[in-house]
């Protein structure tokens, strides 16, 4: 009795595209990958510094242009990667059920370094831009006369003390503008997180430890004040407002609290 096995119907090697075809699909990957690109520069160039609000200091100016120049940045990996997987789910989807593996991808040299050397210059980049900005965001505020403000965290409130205008307590934080402000921040429980969001400003507050930070309000207006650290129950509910007023309201509100400027 013979017991050779009937020929399956087709190749058994998958047929190996043709290198035109190849090139030419690296042209339309290349077309869609330059669209997308575009794209997401402008949604980069005008969306996510939107969407953070209004700033309301130097330091916020800061971080919208700094996640600006990030987003910017990313755009052209992050459409490489988006022009590939369009591609592939409209290109090279299969058809029905395969019924042999593709062909196997080979290590193309100039790409690969390509690949390498944009995205250690991309991160070097970045990297330097960073520090250096946080360099500037975090140096003390020591001339012209900074306000110290202590802040205390507690479950589930702020409470805000003036140390050099007669130790004025409030629950709600008052700054005059345009004078730089350093806060030392602590808690008196667990670790919570100090964030003025409208002021690109956040450190958290540690029970036991006092950690400091510094802006310099530049814009008169109400602000949001948040607990940036899940804290309990009602951490949602620690949230406060920032005033941010004129030197002369300042000083009057001050003198109705019992202190002086």
């Amino acid at each position: 009795m013979s017991t050779d096995l009937p020929a399956p119907d087709g190749p058994s090697e998958p047929v190996v595209q043709s290198v035109a075809g190849w090139r030419a699909e690296r042209v339309r990957i290349f077309w869609i990958w330059l669209v997308l690109t575009g794209l997401l520069v402008v949604f980069s160039l005008t969306v996510p510094a939107r969407l953070m609000g209004p700033p309301a200091s130097p330091t916020m100016h800061s971080v919208e242009s700094t996640m600006t120049l990030f987003s910017v940045a990313a755009s052209p990996v992050a459409a490489l990667v988006w022009a590939i997987a369009l591609y592939s789910l409209l290109r090279w989807r299969s058809k029905g059920r395969p019924t042999a593996d593709g062909p196997a991808i080979r290590g193309h040299a100039a790409t690969t370094v390509a690949w390498a050397v944009t995205s250690t210059v991309l991160c070097v980049f970045l990297l330097v831009w960073g520090m250096a900005e946080m360099i500037v965001i975090n140096s003390p505020a020591e001339a012209n006369a900074p306000l110290v403000v202590d802040v205390t965290g507690q479950q589930w409130v702020w409470t805000f003390s003036y140390p050099s205008q007669g130790n004025v307590e409030s629950d709600q934080l008052y700054l005059p503008v345009d004078r730089p402000v350093i806060f030392h921040v602590t808690s008196k429980d667990v670790i919570h997180s100090f964030w003025v969001v409208q002021m690109g400003i956040k450190i958290d507050a540690n029970p036991g430890e006092t950690t400091k930070t510094s802006v310099m309000p530049d814009k008169i207006g109400v602000f949001d004040v948040r607990c940036a650290e899940l804290c309990g129950l009602r951490h949602a509910e620690m949230q406060t407002s920032a005033h941010v007023v004129s030197a002369s309201d300042f000083n009057s509100w001050l003198s109705q609290n019992g202190g002086h400027s």
